[in-house]
């Protein structure tokens, strides 16, 4: 009850270095009045199934996870280290001092016999507890506090990310499956047409030129089968070590089951005319705030430093020169010891340390605002492809429709006898490129529908809650 208030700095959440709107495609798009609320969880967003069961098993498995759960609870350990300071330590002791000493030379004796002085003592007491005048320890114990509740937020932003990351993996799985189905047919397609063209080679309506390109063709397809078999191959073993757990085969037969990204179960459309002020929910801004808010408290810390220390020891119990009188009546003994020490000198030692919080501090609020402006440009980005994405795939659609009727029309030219092989070629070419683009066009647009509920900050149903605010507080 002895402590003041703290000599923290009052806080002052700095202004956002962005822009109160969203950039839409050079364009602002102005906010909504009332905040627009999210799925509560991540199941309401990521709805197939089997995305759900991989980001699941994940959440339970993922190492990256367990190492961030273990480092919020070291940090809520180390508050409760630093807020413990704010109470005295009760100890118990008990002891004894036994001396011998020659009686011929303290004369304390008529005979030559030594002489034992013996002492006991039973009792408990306070070592060197300091009264927080100046608030130094309570600074201490909210500063090791907005580090715990940084470490909790930064543990659910890794938890968002996890989930994510599951999810695109599994996208990118499905499109390179598609990739090697596309390719396959492509094959078997070439196959076929090289064997037509060594016919027309072999009776003279072919050449040599054109069973060359068709074999270059042919070999084309089997080095790009076995490019996305093995990029198929990668994006599994990037899964598994994101799920932490070998993937069973119930898993693996039911994502084999999604031929293509249009199985995936779609994603709902997040609404249009969000805050830019809602990024501010995000963890790792959140966290990172946090930050700054614990280089603010080391302020007040190093404050009060330049001030006088006060700490106290003391001590009751008995003490007796025989143990069995030791708890007789009488034998009572206690001692208080209070201790002032003020800094004189100290090379500018406290100066030092107090001019270092204050540049911790305004690295931390730099780094904070980078964080929001990192952010910013996510969610920006990611909303500037949900206006594009729609488009670029319709006219990939296009294309692919419009390419696919080229190479039918050039492969009936050339089985005519009309135009050359490379003409087929070239229109096969230019269908399988553009069968390609679409499963890319649209691995995309799933990924950036992924990437702006991770931007915004994922469902909000589950905020981190304060564990308990620092003790000290209730103290003012």
């Amino acid at each position: 009850m002895l402590g003041g208030c703290t000599m923290i700095p009052h806080y002052h959440r700095p202004a956002a270095p962005v822009s109160t709107t969203w950039p839409s495609g050079g364009k602002s798009t102005p906010p909504l009045k009332n905040d627009t609320a999210l799925m509560q969880d991540w199941r309401e967003f990521y709805r197939d199934p089997v995305m759900q069961n991989l980001i699941a098993t994940a959440l339970q498995n993922n190492r990256d996870l367990h190492i961030a759960q273990q480092q919020t609870r070291a940090a809520s350990s180390q508050f409760d280290i630093e807020n413990a300071a704010l109470f005295p330590t009760l100890n118990g002791t008990a002891g004894a001092n036994i001396q011998k000493m020659n009686s011929h030379i303290w004369s304390l004796s008529r005979t030559n016999e030594p002489i034992y002085m013996r002492q006991y003592a039973v009792g408990f007491g306070v070592s060197a507890y300091e009264v927080d005048l100046w608030g130094r320890i309570r600074s201490a114990s909210r500063a090791a506090f907005d580090r715990y509740m940084a470490s909790a937020l930064t543990h659910q932003a890794m938890r968002l990310s996890i989930i994510s990351s599951v999810a695109t993996a599994m996208l990118n799985w499905i499109a390179n499956n598609q990739a090697v189905t596309v390719t396959q047919n492509v094959l078997e397609n070439r196959r076929h047409t090289y064997d037509l063209v060594k016919q027309t080679a072999t009776v003279g309506t072919g050449t040599q030129l054109d069973v060359a390109e068709a074999e270059a063709a042919l070999h084309d397809a089997e080095t790009d089968l076995q490019i996305y078999t093995r990029q198929r191959a990668e994006t599994l073993d990037q899964l598994t070590l994101l799920v932490g757990t070998p993937l069973s085969d119930a898993t693996i037969q039911s994502m084999n089951a999604k031929t293509s990204l249009d199985r995936v179960t779609a994603f709902p459309n997040i609404p249009a005319g969000l805050p830019s002020d809602m990024i501010a929910r995000r963890p790792d801004i959140a966290a990172s705030e946090g930050e700054l808010r614990a280089a603010n408290d080391d302020i007040g810390a190093a404050r009060a430093e330049f001030f006088p220390k006060i700490q106290i020891t003391a001590a009751n119990g008995t003490a007796s020169n025989n143990i069995t009188r030791l708890f007789q009546s009488g034998m009572g003994a206690w001692n208080v010891a209070p201790q002032i020490t003020l800094p004189l000198f100290d090379a500018g030692r406290l100066t030092a340390q107090l001019k270092q919080a204050h540049a911790r501090k305004r690295e931390e609020m730099a780094r904070y605002e980078r964080t929001i402006q990192a952010a910013f440009r996510e969610v920006a980005d990611a909303l500037v492809g949900r206006e594009t994405y729609v488009g670029q795939m319709t006219a990939q659609q296009a294309s692919v429709s419009a390419t696919q009727r080229q190479y039918t029309l050039a492969l009936q030219r050339f089985r005519a006898g009309y135009d050359p092989y490379l003409a087929t070629l070239v229109a096969q070419r230019a269908w399988y490129t553009a069968e390609l683009a679409a499963i890319t066009t649209q691995l995309q647009a799933l990924s950036n529908s992924v990437t702006l509920y991770k931007a915004l900050g994922g469902g909000w149903g589950k905020e981190i809650a304060p564990r308990k605010a620092p003790l000290a507080e209730h103290i003012l």
